[in-house]
Order: structure tokens, then C-alpha cells, then sequence
């Protein structure tokens, strides 16, 4: 019988890492790989998978559950920083190997549980080379590679995309998609911009596509404006991009900022910070441009530059579109593929 690979992703919503798994988990399984999911019961991610040839075991959420819950199964994937723990447990008692994703930019844990969990993984997959390098800075030893993330290549209505630019007919659409934590994603920023251009610039619409804990907060930063809109979370993504004229991610941090893969897929030009891995994507001059984090100034400039610049703004979706392509999710789980059978052998 062929290895039962378990990913283990604990997180209570749905974010980028969570579509990574999910695209991850349908692309292996239509290569016949026998797969466990284990999850937070009552998640998001449950109830996305469900209908997939995968079997669900759902926990609690601890490293202990976690542990728990790992048994029989050949090979461990962590896809969040949570779960490691877990992971550790269960290949002390068991020898059962584990991978771990590390999605984000920010350090590794200095303590010494941190460093053991980290250095027992078989390996570490990184979503950019700036992340390996934190990785590899980190402690030398770690086996790491990296495996970008997959472009969703969310479906578009083009009915439902034209209702939603009606909504906004004359304006030039400044689009942002990405849950509402504004200490990682700086939504607050966007809103600073649109505080400074609504009476200069009365064409500019800022629509912020998503949900989260910080959406409370975020409106009321943005009470009184009429030039910024939030949609809350919405499943047809790829409706709104292709209704967009200009994306921004202005994140103070990021790993690879998968939306981004995304947007460019939909020709448009991007704006985001030089922070994580978003250099590896956002090639500066050429398919968008790269301003420093949490600066109003090089947000608002960079968009009046595309606005006024439609033939330039063209130019970048184009190129932006054509590496999009190098980013696909077939091509992610080709790679894990390889990942998991260095590890194990053949796994289908």
C-alpha cells in the first residue's frame, strides 16, 4: 500500500496558507496520493475539503492533539508554525518523519524546543528565497529548500465581474484583497492614502476585498470617506480582480503574498512593499512597483504614477501575466511531490 501523507494545519480561519493547502490537497489528490487532513475541528479548512478523497481527523488545536492524531500515517506536513510541536512529539515516539512549510518572514523561535523541532524536520520548504535565507540564518543545519506558492487561479465571472465595476462606473478601481490584520497587511495605510486623495483625486475608488479581525477598526479609520469600499470576505475573488484597475499590497511583512500571483494573472499591475518575498515576484519597473512598508508618500505616488500611465500600467500586466504563469499550483505540488519522495520513495 502506497504512504498516507498527513498535512496538519490547525489555523481557525482561511487565509493564504489555508488556500495553499487546500490547492496542495486537490492537486495531489488527482495524483492518486493518499492523504489525511489533520485540522481544527469546526474550521474553515474542514469544510473546504470536504468532498475530496481525503480523511478527515480534527482536533483541538495543541501540539498534544496533534501528536495524537498523527498516528500511522508515513509522512507529516506542517503548513503552520503551530503544529510543529506536535510533529516533534509524535517522531520522538514514533520516528515518523515531518516537512514544514515556513510561509511567513518573520524569526523562528530562539528557544531551545524551537531549535530541536526545526532541526529534526527532514526538511524546511520555504515559499521564497528570502525565506530560506531567514531559514539557513537561523541554524545552518536545516535541510531547506524552496517551493514557492501556486496561484489559485480563481474562476471569473465576467456577468458578475461587470456588475461589480458598475458599482463603480467612472472611477479608476484601486483593489486590495487580503484579511483584515492590519499589523501584517497595514490596511490602515490604504485608508491614509485614500484620506489624503479623495478631495484631489475624486476618480480614485479604493475597494478592500476581505474579512478579519481588524475589520471593525479599519472602518471606522475610514469613516467619512466615499472613495473606500470593504466587501467582507467574498468567495468569488476572481470577480472582483478582474474588475480592478491597479492591486496593492502595501504589507509591513509577508512571505510570499500569494494574491499577488493572482492579481497578476488577471494583467494587472501591481503595487507592494519591498518586505518578505515579495521582491522574488514584484520585479520593480517591470511587472509593478516596489515602495518601502508603511510609507504614505510612496504608496500614494506610485499610484498617481499608474494612473496617469495607462499605456505603462498595460505594459506591466502583461509581463506581470507571463510570470504568473511560472507560478502555478500544478507546479507546487510537483515539487512537494519530490519533497515527499525524498523522503519516503515513490508515494503513488
Amino acid at each position: 500500500m502506497t504512504p498516507l501523507i498527513a498535512h496538519v494545519n490547525t489555523a481557525r480561519g482561511y487565509r493564504g496558507g489555508e488556500r495553499q493547502t487546500e490547492l496542495l490537497i486537490q492537486g495531489l489528490a488527482s495524483r492518486n496520493v493518499r492523504q489525511v487532513l489533520i485540522a481544527r475541528r469546526g474550521g474553515a479548512l474542514v469544510e473546504r475539503v470536504r468532498g475530496l478523497p481525503i480523511e478527515l481527523r480534527q482536533v483541538s488545536g495543541g501540539p498534544l492533539a496533534v501528536a495524537f492524531a498523527s498516528g500511522g500515517v508515513a509522512l507529516l506536513h506542517l503548513h503552520e508554525g503551530r503544529s510543529v510541536y506536535g510533529a516533534y512529539l509524535r517522531s520522538l515516539g514514533s520516528g515518523t518523519p515531518y516537512v514544514i512549510t515556513r510561509r511567513v518572514d518573520n524569526p523562528i523561535g530562539r528557544h531551545w524546543l524551537a531549535h530541536r523541532a526545526y532541526r529534526r524536520a527532514a526538511a524546511v520548504a520555504a515559499v521564497a528565497p528570502q525565506i530560506a535565507d531567514i531559514v539557513r540564518a537561523y541554524d545552518p543545519r536545516i535541510s531547506v529548500r524552496v517551493i514557492h506558492s501556486g496561484s489559485s487561479s480563481f474562476a471569473v465571472d465576467p456577468g458578475k465581474a461587470a456588475a461589480i465595476r458598475a458599482q463603480f462606473a467612472g472611477k479608476f478601481v484601486v483593489g486590495h484583497v487580503g484579511a483584515l490584520d492590519n499589523a501584517q497587511k497595514n490596511q490602515e495605510l490604504i485608508i491614509r492614502v485614500a484620506r489624503e486623495l479623495e478631495r484631489s483625486h475624486p476618480e480614485l475608488q479604493f475597494v478592500l476585498v476581505g474579512g478579519g479581525d481588524d475589520e471593525a477598526m479599519l472602518k471606522a479609520a475610514a469613516h467619512g470617506l466615499t472613495n473606500v469600499a470593504f466587501t467582507g470576505f467574498v468567495e468569488n475573488v476572481g470577480d472582483y480582480l478582474a474588475s480592478f484597475d491597479l492591486f496593492i499590497l502595501p504589507s509591513n511583512r509577508e512571505g510570499i503574498g500569494g494574491i499577488l500571483l493572482d492579481a497578476m494573472g488577471q494583467r494587472l499591475a501591481v503595487i507592494a512593499s519591498a518586505v518578505g518575498g515579495l521582491p522574488d515576484i514584484v520585479h520593480d519597473g517591470e511587472n509593478g512597483l516596489l515602495i518601502a512598508p508603511a510609507r504614505v508618500d510612496q504608496l500614494r505616488d506610485a499610484i498617481l504614477l499608474l494612473q496617469a500611465q495607462p499605456e505603462r500600467r498595460r505594459a506591466m500586466g502583461e509581463r506581470g501575466c507571463e510570470m504568473a504563469k511560472q507560478f502555478t499550483a500544478d507546479e507546487m505540488c510537483r515539487k512537494y511531490v519530490e519533497l515527499y519522495e525524498s523522503v519516503l520513495g515513490r508515494i503513488a
